[in-house]
């Protein structure tokens, strides 16, 4: 029995084939970057900066995308820039062995992550608009597996042929994802144009109170997740004893538990604990193992509590992402996410660049002290904005529990 494919079966596959190898030429030296800048004789601050450069450059050109996008009706041109700019990240890296070259070739790889707009709303237009989430889930997917691809072979690259040899793999993967690019269809969807993005109607998405809520929780838990494992803790790793060899374990143990914690939103936790009571469970338990970082030593401790915050960090953010648009009309949902987009790139550089001058001006232990106060204030963010609601959310509970 023939199984009916639909009419863009293979523009889908060739261009999440493509995505596959955008995020793997920006995530296979990911965890290696710390380590190396340090090698080649960075301080913790500077550090800081270099990582903070990503967030930075997607904070200031996220919007500017998405908004020359809708103008022009165009997506594939940014696909195209952007798998440019993840390829001469990664042979910048390779080519330079320098502090200054270091940070320019980490704001390229900010640059590229800023045309991702232009790639979600490319591939959604493989899909009818009643399907938007499942092309969302399939693009999603393919993001987490080439994150986990990349991030769990750098230690092992780095431990057989040298710092620059992620760097290099990287240059080669994007440049693989730039050709794959320019083979990409973009298909015109008459009936269902989006709508051109107006100041006026940026504006009333801005207004937006729960976009606003959701979009400061998401920049403290970005500033969380850029501070440890995309920022100091594979440093801190190796500070403690493990090998560059270990780092591959090392993002195995967060990577696996951060990629099956979305399974447990949907089904598990959202009905039982409601959007607002699943967010506090979730900074609970991630504010309680960034603390736990520094307080082990040994590496089998030092992998159960990266296993423990990759699950709770992998709760919030799809849950983050799906509260941040759900309160705006279907036609503005687009410079919603936009906005998100841009608001949380404030964690991605205030997080690592801020913990990079505590590192250096104490000790590199008081990035995880300062990432865990991240998300105690978060957790009193959540508590003073629906302080009404706790006592009726927990009679919920117990009444289910004792049916």
């Amino acid at each position: 029995m023939e199984v009916h494919r639909g009419p863009w079966y293979k523009d889908r596959v060739l261009f999440l084939t493509a995505s596959f190898f955008f995020w793997l030429s920006l995530f296979i030296y990911m965890p290696i970057l710390s380590p190396y800048i340090e090698e080649i004789g960075g301080t913790y601050s500077f550090i800081g900066l270099v990582l903070g450069s990503y967030g930075l450059m997607q904070l200031l050109c996220r919007l500017p995308i998405g908004i020359v996008s809708d103008l022009a009706q165009r997506r594939k041109t940014f696909v195209i820039l952007g798998m440019v700019f993840a390829m001469g990240s990664g042979f910048l890296f390779a080519l330079t062995d320098s502090l200054g070259w270091a940070l320019t070739s980490r704001a390229l790889a900010g640059i590229a992550a800023a045309t991702w707009v232009a790639f979600t709303v490319l591939y959604s237009c493989y899909f009818h608009s009643k399907e938007t989430h499942r092309a969302m889930s399939q693009i999603s997917l393919i993001v987490v597996l080439a994150q986990l691809t990349g991030m769990t072979v750098s230690g092992y690259m780095v431990d057989q042929w040298g710092w620059h040899a992620p760097f290099w793999a990287g240059g080669v993967l994007g440049a693989t994802g730039a050709f794959l690019s320019i083979w990409v269809s973009e298909p015109k969807r008459d009936d269902e144009r989006r709508q051109t993005i107006q100041l006026k109607h940026l504006l009333l998405v801005i207004k937006e109170p729960q976009l606003w809520k959701v979009s400061t929780l998401s920049v403290l838990a970005h500033g969380i997740i850029f501070t440890t494992m995309f920022g100091f803790t594979p440093a801190y790793a190796l500070k403690i004893g493990l090998k560059e060899g270990d780092l591959s374990m090392l993002t195995f143990c967060f990577m696996i538990p951060h990629a099956l914690a979305t399974f447990f939103i949907g089904k598990t936790l959202v009905p039982r604990w409601g959007k607002w009571g699943s967010l506090l469970m979730a900074f609970s338990g991630t504010a309680l193992f960034t603390f736990m970082i520094p307080a082990v030593s040994g590496s089998i401790s030092f992998y159960v509590v990266q296993a423990g915050n990759g699950f709770f960090l992998g709760l919030l953010f799809p849950l983050l992402l799906g509260m941040a648009i759900e309160s705006v009309d279907e036609a503005k949902k687009a410079t919603a996410m936009g906005t998100y987009q841009a608001i949380y790139a404030i964690g991605m550089f205030g997080g690592p660049y801020l913990a990079g001058i505590l590192n250096e001006s104490i000790r590199i232990q008081f990035a995880f002290y300062f990432s865990g106060t991240l998300g105690l204030v978060a957790i009193g963010l959540i508590v003073a904005w629906k302080h009404g609601e706790w006592i009726p959310l927990l009679n919920k509970i117990i009444h289910k529990e004792y049916q």
